[in-house]
């Protein structure tokens, strides 16, 4: 414990950026966390609604079943139904692009996380290499008077930084590879509503079709 105060008031222009990231991948995370809890919805609940009521063709029910799910899915659906409603050629490009600005908004400050898993390694193996010239400094004006007891504290001192980085990447490549797996759930969410659409929509080009196609009869 006299180590890692010792090191902290010697070395704290050093650990203040890996201190920094810290707090940034708390706030990340807790921001992330409480955001993914509040939009999660067990979708196979309102697929099968929004099955029963694409069938009968009743979008307002529909819509009704967006609104009432909430959340990101719930907006993704709310556009499902008006793209439905309003340019079905084009549904499935028109849906990918709000699907995709709906994953953009999960991803959010995602990128953050990723970044400090890279570098807070880097900062504390910087903080331990600044550490060391100094302690090596130290001896070299010491000569011969220098104990190894010291040289050990200077370099057990200099590894501390080390550990802090390596502490605070850890954690924040645990979270990041979580939380792109809860992305990853959504879009899957989003690809099940697109493919239940495009059902529908697929099925009433064929019956278009099948009705242009069929022989007149002259009365």
């Amino acid at each position: 414990m006299e180590l890692l105060i010792e090191s902290i008031k010697m070395d704290w222009p050093v650990l203040l950026p890996i201190l920094i990231c810290s707090i940034l991948v708390l706030g990340v995370v807790i921001n992330k966390w409480s955001y993914f809890k509040k939009n999660k919805r067990d979708i196979a609940v309102y697929m099968r609604e929004l099955n029963r009521e694409l069938e009968s063709n009743d979008l307002r029910a529909a819509q009704d079943t967006a609104i009432r799910c909430g959340g990101v899915v719930g907006e993704v659906i709310e556009e499902a139904v008006r793209i439905f409603n309003e340019q079905k050629k084009g549904f499935s490009r028109a849906f990918d692009i709000s699907a995709t600005l709906a994953t953009r908004k999960l991803e959010s400050n995602l990128t953050i996380l990723g970044t400090i898993g890279g570098v807070a390694p880097f900062l504390g193996l910087f903080g331990t290499v600044v550490r060391i010239l100094l302690t090596f400094k130290d001896m070299a004006a010491a000569g011969h008077a220098a104990q190894a007891a010291d040289v050990m504290y200077g370099i057990g001192s200099a590894l501390i930084a080390t550990a802090f980085g390596l502490g605070v990447a850890i954690v924040a490549v645990i979270f990041f590879n979580l939380f792109q797996s809860v992305v990853k759930h959504f879009e899957n969410d989003f690809n099940l509503i697109k493919l239940l659409f495009l059902n529908y929509v697929d099925s009433e080009g064929q019956s278009q079709a099948k009705y242009s196609s069929s022989p007149k009869v002259n009365l």
